[in-house]
């Protein structure tokens, strides 16, 4: 039968709490959009331990030896349990029809997973990096090799349940005496005694010690980004498999580009008289420096598009864009000699007393900037 407190990892004597806390942990842990398609046989087996345990009257049930969620193939019986499962649901012990009873508990458990935070800048979530990560981890102890014995020495059969694990009492009742089974209080239901612990790890099994790790980073993470390395997380109890380790990343911000989703955008500023007369200028990205074509006549809030010079798309081929935004620069330090020729400038145009006209609709700076805003242009 299953040992849904292993599965959890609580021990038997678990608080209602205890057991809804382990369940949700696990639960997050390997739900298939974390853990991807690894994690779902997990993912059932943790839903099937907390649908026994979470129900006191199943929970009563499996604690008696009898699997409530195990009814196919039983014997006769409306409930799908056969006469022998009947029997130990309400007597608790084995059956004297020869039924097996519940063996001893292994102290084999899974590690459990951790979490460590580790900081990326903008220029390394748009193309990936190998990042270095330290964490402190529970390592198998080194010398007694997760036995928790220490050396030359095992663990001994307990004497009072003889290995069984369980400890069985009679009772009165007005049924008569009835039989019941519980965990061994001296073996804490093991079946083993470990007489002498490892003095390294206390009888624990485990030590811990910092760990440098190397992450491979892809392109396209984020802040909130999981990324999970399998069997790098603790190691087992009594020798068993090691969790899982999750890398968590935190986005820094950069001075000069911002990132909305897979596209970069940077806001270039350009003198009145090169927008007025157009030019090419160029600019600083990621990939070298880049030629922004600015058009004759260029207005503030002009937006040039320099396709896959974005952030690398996460788990996904090509990279966003990058959008360069026009700011184009009125001068307020005019000299003399420069505030003539603007006066000329304004003459010639027939600018020198402009009429007031409200831009259409569409057709206006902020219609530019909302272009720009949301990456047309």
């Amino acid at each position: 039968m299953k040992d849904y407190y292993a599965v959890l990892g609580v021990n038997r004597n678990a608080s209602e709490a205890e057991i809804k806390k382990a369940y949700r942990k696990l639960a997050r842990e390997n739900h298939p959009d974390v853990a991807g398609p690894d994690g779902e046989e997990r993912f059932k087996e943790v839903g099937a331990a907390y649908e026994v345990l979470s129900n006191p009257e199943k929970k009563a049930m499996y604690d008696r030896g009898v699997d409530p969620r195990a009814t196919a193939g039983s014997q006769g019986g409306a409930q799908g349990f056969g006469f022998e499962d009947i029997f130990e649901s309400f007597f608790g012990g084995g059956s004297p029809f020869g039924g097996q009873q519940r063996g001893p508990q292994s102290r084999v458990q899974r590690g459990g997973d951790q979490l460590v935070g580790v900081e990326v800048s903008l220029e390394e979530a748009v193309f990936g990096v190998n990042h270095e990560v330290v964490v402190d981890l529970a390592d198998v102890c080194s010398t007694c090799s997760g036995s928790c014995c220490a050396p030359g020495t095992q663990p001994s059969t307990c004497s009072t349940c003889r290995g069984q694990g369980q400890v069985q009492r009679v009772a009165r009742s007005l049924l008569g005496n009835v039989m019941t089974t519980s965990p061994c209080p001296d073996c804490g239901g093991y079946g083993t005694i470990i007489q002498s612990p490892c003095p390294d790890c206390a009888g624990r099994g485990r030590t811990h010690s910092r760990h440098t790790i190397k992450v491979d980073i892809p392109a396209g993470v984020e802040t909130g980004t999981r990324i999970r390395l399998p069997h790098m997380g603790d190691a087992g109890v009594g020798g068993g498999p090691k969790g899982d380790l999750y890398v968590e990343i935190r986005e820094t911000s950069h001075k000069t580009f911002e990132r909305r989703g897979d596209d970069l955008h940077c806001t270039l500023e350009v003198p009145m008289t090169a927008a007025a007369l157009g030019t090419v200028l160029t600019v600083d990205t990621f990939d070298g420096a880049q030629e922004v074509d600015v058009p004759q006549g260029t207005h503030s809030g002009h937006t040039v598009r320099l396709k896959g010079l974005g952030v690398g798309r996460l788990q996904r081929p090509g990279r966003g864009d990058l959008f360069v935004h026009l700011d184009v620069l009125t001068p307020t330090d005019l000299t003399d000699e420069q505030q003539e020729l603007m006066t000329r400038l304004a003459k010639l145009r027939g600018e020198e007393m402009p009429e007031a006209r409200l831009a259409p609709i569409g057709g206006g700076v902020f219609s530019r900037l909302k272009d720009a805003f949301m990456g047309r242009g």
